[in-house]
């Protein structure tokens, strides 16, 4: 059995091939494919996705931090009037993304702190996106060390110090994908020192695809190739790798065992 804990499969890249992509998934033996939102214009799409088989795909929302621009009040009215309105598993995906942009950096952190105070209102974990913002998303973090909010590093790479920083906040979890599989990407350094009892799997498809399909449309199915290269570095069988990450997966999004 197997989570992939982030994929977007309810965008158009898998408009023309969706089922077989579901198929291939459940060949893999995917237990649940989790949604992350990126802002209003994807609502209507994750929560067809999810409606369409509720058994598979569990549903978050949130407005993803590259969204946040001049009018993200009204993007954040309507975010929180669906989370609100519906049962959903995270708010995610939120965070800090300085890659592309800083224009909106102030903004960013403020709807960052607002939906973790959604995340704390509702009980249910946050699931980060962060992009050469790893510091600023970590002062934020800082603010709420000592309350009950939970979640997970999405994507998460850095330096050893990033990890150890990471790490330090108990309740949260490192997503690891196909950048593991990356050569020289030197993330598997890092999972050599990282416990497998705070990993979880995901795949960010149609993003970031693991080797050997690399450049390729990422899609559920190759996390299997993400669980396959996590075992060769902890010197674990694939059997025990799945069952720890899947767990962890389980009781961080609280997900049932017959779901």
């Amino acid at each position: 059995m197997l989570i992939d804990t982030h994929s977007h499969v309810y965008l158009e890249e898998f408009d023309s091939d969706r089922m077989e992509m579901i198929q291939r998934a459940l060949d893999q033996g995917l237990s649940n494919i989790l949604l992350p939102n990126i802002d209003s214009s994807t609502i209507a799409k994750l929560n067809a996705l999810t409606k369409s088989n509720p058994t598979l795909f569990k549903g978050m929302m949130g407005l993803h931090p590259g969204s946040v621009k001049a009018n993200y009040k009204e993007e954040l009215k309507a975010i929180k009037t669906e989370l609100y309105s519906n049962p959903y598993i995270a708010v995610g995906e939120i965070g800090i993304d300085l890659y592309w942009d800083r224009t909106f950096i102030n903004e960013q952190i403020i709807a960052f702190e607002q939906q973790i105070e959604w995340a704390l209102d509702l009980n249910i974990p946050i699931v980060i996106h962060a992009r050469e913002s790893f510091n600023e998303i970590v002062a934020v973090l800082e603010k709420y060390r000592n309350s009950s909010l939970t979640g997970v590093f999405h994507c998460f790479s850095g330096s050893d110090d990033d990890l150890q920083k990471a790490l330090s906040f108990e309740r949260f979890y490192l997503g690891i994908g196909g950048v593991l599989t990356f050569k020289n990407g030197g993330l598997d350094k890092l999972m050599e020192k990282a416990s497998i009892e705070r990993l979880v799997l995901e795949t960010d498809a149609p993003y970031l695809a693991p080797a050997p399909h690399r450049g390729k449309r990422n899609e559920p199915a190759f996390i299997s190739l993400v669980a396959e290269k996590l075992a060769n570095i902890k010197g674990a069988s694939i059997e025990m790798i799945k069952e720890k990450t899947t767990k962890n997966a389980m009781n961080l999004f609280n997900l049932a065992e017959d779901e």
